[in-house]
């Protein structure tokens, strides 16, 4: 571990003269990548520094010690021995985490999309107070929420909600977010009070800049339509609407949210450019894959992750077995708790599968 730690330093310091160079600074390019890459590895590389300093002062103090000493003087040169080693430790420990190979997706935005699934109109609502519930994170996280597209029901839910959330490290905190959500209640059209189970599904798919996907014109169709509301009922009597299909791998995404039809075909396409990213992510790290899904799951959209019981105010997160009793706060917003947790145990089995 030590001599991986001493590579990142040593990569840190010919970053710093890289970017004292100044064919670099000139260079907006090598000047963004080697900023980002200095900035990644700067915790690291002051812990493991942290680590040294310690190190050399437990050595020291360790070396202090010596009969001809008072009792006091004893005492106190090994509290500061105890104080040290606890340090080292756990200076240690945290090396090993930031040691974990990071998911190159972590520092990126997201494409998030809830789909209302077994439950009818119940679930469409569910949908809305899973919407509800991570825009008020974003906004908690001083993330930005913007709607893409949606498809409103009668009663004020979505059969489907696609959303970008942009923000420093979305994706790191919203991976977890994937799968199939349940909920437990009395529906509001349930007259004999009898609790109903309904349940949406969330995608969480990190959004691609350009370089990363190459999108040809020709694989393009692209079509326009008439936006509608609530009902299937046309709203707008211009051809607004967007629909773009991908022939090479058949995805299809729409975008009506927007008055203007250049508006929708970008918000379209910014869908269908994260989409198209991630089947081939998905294609490609399948040994990232397997280790996330010994963590916290495959992620799958029909895989139930979490329950959300009215009646008793209680969230249950079945990939790690953990409940809390704050079902209003966690509705609210307050997931950090949650997510926190399953980075975690994520980390856990990552470091066991690792042999550290």
């Amino acid at each position: 571990m030590f001599d991986k730690l001493q590579s990142v330093e040593d990569r840190y310091f010919q970053l710093n003269e890289w970017l004292s160079d100044p064919d670099i600074v000139n260079d907006p390019d090598k000047l963004r990548d080697y900023s980002k890459e200095q900035s990644d590895l700067e915790e690291t590389v002051q812990t493991f520094r942290d680590y040294k300093k310690t190190s050399e002062e437990l050595d020291e103090a360790k070396t202090m010690l010596d009969d001809s000493m008072d009792n006091d003087m004893q005492e106190m040169v090994n509290q500061e021995i105890e104080e040290l080693s606890a340090k080292k430790e756990e200076l240690e420990e945290h090396l090993r985490v930031l040691l974990i190979p990071k998911d190159p997706n972590d520092d990126k935005n997201v494409i998030v999309e809830i789909r209302g699934a077994a439950g009818g109109d119940e679930a469409a609502l569910f949908a809305g107070d899973l919407f509800r519930m991570y825009s008020r994170y974003a906004e908690m996280n001083r993330w930005k929420a913007d709607v893409i597209e949606s498809h409103e029901t009668d009663m004020g839910g979505y059969k489907e909600i696609i959303f970008a959330i942009n923000g420093d490290d979305a994706y790191s905190k919203m991976k977890y977010e994937n799968g199939a959500h349940r909920v437990q209640r009395i529906p509001s059209t349930e007259s004999g009070g009898r609790i109903h189970t309904s349940t949406a599904t969330v995608a969480v798919l990190p959004e691609a800049e350009d370089v990363e996907v190459e999108i040809h014109d020709k694989d393009l169709r692209i079509d326009t339509f008439a936006s509608s509301g609530p009902g299937g009922q046309s709203v707008n009597t211009t051809m607004s609407a967007v629909r773009i299909t991908h022939e090479p791998t058949g995805i299809v995404v729409s975008c009506q949210d927007e008055k203007s039809q250049i508006k929708n075909r970008e918000k379209a396409m910014k869908v269908l450019r994260a989409r198209i990213y991630d089947k081939y992510q998905k294609e490609a790290e399948d040994e990232y894959a397997e280790n996330r899904k010994q963590a916290v799951g495959t992620g799958d959209r029909s895989e139930r992750i979490r329950t959300y019981n009215f009646p008793q105010s209680r969230v249950t997160d079945h990939r790690i077995g953990l409940t809390l009793q704050k079902l209003d706060q966690v509705l609210q917003g307050h997931l950090d708790e949650i997510i926190e947790s399953l980075l975690v145990e994520e980390q856990a089995e990552i470091m066991e599968n690792a042999g550290q």
